[in-house]
């Protein structure tokens, strides 16, 4: 015999279809949860269907994303063999089909007549050093893309309230740029400090420079905020 399992997944279960060889179904279908429980008793299932067809069956699904993952995991720990189909593999050949109904059940049922009929591949371990690089990877394309992001929309906001100020620090992000902005946030409240205590306020947040280099930033600090056309 050629036994083969069929797992529909979707979110959190698995519709699970079982063949014994081409043609023949196992049992009913049935549902099984994401869950140490729910894959213990889809591992039990599958070990009656090896008793029974004395074969050892891959495991074929469709790839959904991150739903799949630990049921990759679960079974590749255990040594079984998966194929991981693309869906638009398995969605040409369910077009070809006369049956044109979405259940779960007739999905699972299909992945099992899919393998008897394709030569699919079986999926390649990445091992789990490769899955979490590729997720921090994900991960700091997001962070970097909201961080570029908040850039642009906060100098937008600053050009229509402040427009000289991004021309008094030489890095607009820096931390005495931003700092500084922080403690004197708007054009009256620059004017209203006066040259001299803007000065001593960027030395404090600059102790590396010079107190002439504060005294230079204080003076243009002012001149853009009294030609400030924004109220």
């Amino acid at each position: 015999m050629n036994p083969v399992i069929g797992l529909d997944v979707a979110k959190g279960e698995s519709q699970v279809q079982a063949f014994l060889d081409k043609k023949q179904p196992y049992k009913k279908s049935f549902k099984a949860a994401h869950t140490l429980e729910g894959l213990n008793s889809l591992l039990d299932f599958i070990k009656e269907v090896e008793d029974v067809s004395g074969g050892h069956p891959p495991i074929v699904l469709e790839s959904t994303g991150h739903y799949h993952t630990p049921i990759v995991q679960y079974f590749e720990d255990r040594g079984y063999l998966l194929i991981i189909v693309n869906p638009l593999i398995s969605y040409r050949a369910k077009s070809s089909s006369l049956r044109k109904v979405k259940t779960d059940i007739i999905d699972a049922h299909h992945l099992c007549e899919l393998y008897y009929k394709e030569d699919l591949e079986p999926y390649k371990q990445r091992g789990i050093q490769l899955l979490n690089l590729r997720n921090l990877t994900r991960q700091h394309e997001n962070i970097t893309g909201m961080f570029v992001q908040t850039k642009l929309q906060f100098q937008t906001v600053l050009d229509q309230v402040f427009p000289g100020y991004c021309g008094v620090f030489g890095a607009l992000y820096s931390n005495v740029s931003l700092l500084t902005l922080q403690a004197f946030p708007t054009t009256e409240e620059i004017l209203e400090a006066g040259e001299e205590q803007i000065a001593n306020k960027i030395k404090e947040l600059c102790k590396s420079r010079s107190q002439q280099w504060a005294n230079s930033q204080a003076e243009k600090l002012m001149a853009a905020a009294s030609q400030n056309p924004f109220q």
